[in-house]
């Protein structure tokens, strides 16, 4: 059986300025396409917390990039089915002239936050994941359905997770995380968005990404984020992930097969490796 995470939080800068706001997505009629959670899943429940805040709450943990492979998370899809899939998408959202080119968009007028250039022929620019699609396998993604990961991917729920920026910009930044890599203009934006997308999503970020983070932060406004969790659900196939900090075993499964488990929070030391999908305090039951 499959574990659904239905975490919901919306995701924005509180009163941002006009040059710094993110572009507001219509997010899909339907997630039902993409496969693993309806729509009524997705209800919404705005909180608040500052930058350097919501920085702090990320939990630490070593990455794991075993099998990640970009496959997992699927293709671009048209979630409305209005023959326009999530890069174009963001391309009309993001545009700041009317678009040219139907379904396949050809002309607009991109700005690109990262190098300050301006773009006017699609092929010039890219659609960049703020938290690349092995980043967000490292720091959890492997643990969801593939449904998720795909809803991870096209996320247009929120303006943040998806920014169009110049094409050789965003393929410097490959899979890196703020601590790899940082755009030579607009970091503190940056580090908004990205630390958004950390939360939105439930990642986990390495001790050295998180000082970065809070580095770049200590630096910028501490403004307000309003965030809306995404729902997640997590794969069956081994679901209780431990991080790999369990010795002995990767998952609950493996750990119950061999008779150990269940492991109590607050009572034995083993409840810590392993991640507690429905929060009730035990896991590996």
């Amino acid at each position: 059986m499959t574990t659904v995470i239905v975490t919901t939080f919306a995701l924005s800068l509180a009163a941002p300025s006009q040059a710094s706001a993110a572009p507001t997505l219509a997010a899909p009629a339907s997630y039902a396409v993409l496969g693993d959670v309806s729509t009524s899943a997705l209800a919404t429940k705005a909180v608040t917390i500052r930058l350097r805040a919501a920085i702090q709450s990320l939990s630490v943990a070593r990455e794991l990039p075993a099998g990640y492979d970009r496959d997992k998370f699927g293709d671009w899809v048209d979630a409305d089915r209005d023959c326009r899939d999530t890069r174009a998408e963001v391309l009309v959202a993001e545009s700041r002239r009317a678009v040219t080119g139907g379904c396949l968009i050809t002309r607009g007028e991109w700005y690109s936050y990262y190098d300050k250039r301006v773009w006017r022929l699609a092929g010039d620019v890219d659609v960049d994941h703020m938290v690349p699609l092995s980043e967000a396998w490292k720091s959890g993604a492997r643990r969801w359905t593939s449904g998720t990961r795909s809803r991870y991917a096209n996320d247009l729920g929120d303006g943040r997770p998806l920014v169009a920026v110049t094409d050789n910009v965003n393929q410097s930044k490959g899979d890196s995380d703020p601590a790899e890599w940082l755009p030579q203009y607009g970091r503190c934006l940056y580090v908004k968005q990205y630390a958004a997308v950390k939360v939105r999503w439930s990642l986990r970020v390495d001790s050295a990404e998180k000082q970065a983070l809070a580095r770049v932060a200590s630096g910028c406004s501490n403004d307000v984020l309003r965030v809306r969790k995404a729902a997640i659900t997590m794969s069956s196939s081994g679901g209780g992930d431990n991080g790999g900090l369990d010795p002995r075993f990767d998952y609950c499964y493996q750990a119950t097969a061999k008779g150990y488990g269940p492991y109590h929070r607050g009572r034995d030391p083993e409840y810590a490796w392993y991640t507690d999908a429905d929060n009730d305090g035990v896991v590996c039951e």
